[in-house]
């Protein structure tokens, strides 16, 4: 019987925003990526930026207000730019199911029609996701400033938000990480978000996870984390969960996440032993009284002996704690810290399994020849 690939419009209809220069470039990286069953619409104030866009749809925003020449990091110039050309944008995002939402705070462009976009997608009862970043520190103050202005006002507006510091590619990068290297690491994050999605929708599984699912996790969350991990060999569930939850570019870490949405992908060779090590690293990591929703999917395009573990987590208090700059630790450091604790807790069973066999008798003869610290207390 032929295989059936089903389109992923008969499933939900997914589109990813890019607002403004980054946005743009992000977009042109998920495109180059070869990302399939997405939509790409590019907004941008700057025509000659926009001209260098992949995307299908482009649309110019507030061609009467700046003429085809930008923002000059001004966000009330990039949010008129964006209320001028709403109609154009309704059209646009129309019939979505989701959006993405991808840009650079700080610039005026995509800190200003950020929001305003996501408003617009809000109106139209679709699930809208930001995805962007903040300014390097050596930017500035003001550039900082106008970004954490931009933040507040996009997370008042959109039912998740993923942020990465641009500081942290700091901690991933060596002194011979090219510039634009660096920066696909950042639109990695995107494109990982938007593929993760659409396979956990497009892909049956085991135990199925569909849109619903998705929607019940991400609608009006506030901060968001997405993480994908894959690994090979012995350990591959524990390595794979380990790096979906420990991303080092993102601003918050899972802890006391109370919206968690995980799916382990794995081939024949999967086993339950794997599901539940992984199932049991994630779960551990986030609020006990969370929300879970979980997924297994018997995935033929993983090669083989690899396990791939894509994870959501929503719902963090607003007073949750961010990673300091060199706070996250690399998956091997995490990966020696569980062994460590697996051995303590053998080591703790074995000391239960001897004192249940060492009894006591009653005669105290008896009790001089055992050591004080091996008697029992009754």
């Amino acid at each position: 019987m032929p295989k059936i690939n089903p389109d992923i419009e008969s499933f939900a209809r997914i589109k990813v925003v890019g607002v403004g220069g980054s946005g743009k470039n992000a977009l042109n990286h998920m495109i180059n990526s070869k990302v399939r069953g997405v939509e790409f619409i590019c907004l941008n104030t700057d025509t000659q930026d926009l001209h260098r866009s992949l995307a299908d749809k482009k649309i110019h925003i507030g061609k009467t207000l700046t003429r085809g020449l930008g923002t000059g990091m001004n966000p009330e110039i990039g949010r008129k730019a964006a209320e001028e050309t709403k109609a154009e944008i309704e059209e646009a995002i129309k019939g979505a199911d989701m959006i993405f939402l991808a840009g650079g705070m700080g610039g005026g462009t995509c800190t200003g029609a950020a929001p305003t976009v996501a408003k617009i997608a809000k109106e139209q009862g679709i699930l809208t996701v930001g995805i962007v970043t903040k300014p390097f520190l050596f930017e500035g103050q003001q550039r900082m400033k106008i970004a954490e202005k931009g933040l507040e006002e996009l997370q008042g507006a959109v039912d998740a938000i993923i942020i990465i510091p641009n500081d942290r590619l700091l901690t991933v990068t060596d002194k011979d990480t090219t510039f634009k290297n660096a920066f696909a690491m950042c639109d990695n994050v995107l494109r990982q978000a938007v593929e993760g999605i659409s396979d956990l929708i497009t892909t049956p599984g085991i135990i199925n996870v569909d849109f619903a699912d998705i929607r019940a996790i991400m609608s009006d969350t506030g901060s968001a984390l997405m993480g994908i991990g894959q690994a090979t060999g012995q350990g591959r569930a524990t390595k794979a969960a380990l790096q979906a939850i420990n991303s080092p570019l993102l601003e918050i870490s899972i802890n006391g996440a109370k919206g968690v949405l995980f799916a382990i992908s794995g081939g024949e060779d999967m086993t339950m032993h794997e599901v539940q090590e992984a199932a049991k690293i994630i779960t551990e990591s986030v609020d006990p009284e969370a929300k879970i929703i979980f997924g297994t999917i018997k995935d033929d395009q993983l090669k083989k002996g690899e396990i791939k573990i894509t994870v959501i987590a929503t719902g963090f208090p607003t007073d949750a704690p961010k990673k300091t700059l060199f706070q996250t630790k690399a998956t091997s450091e995490l990966l020696k810290e569980k062994e460590i604790e697996n051995v303590k807790q053998n080591d703790r069973k074995k000391i239960e399994v001897k004192e249940d066999v060492i009894e006591i008798p009653e005669d105290e003869d008896y009790l001089s020849a055992i050591p004080a610290f091996l008697r029992r207390k009754k």
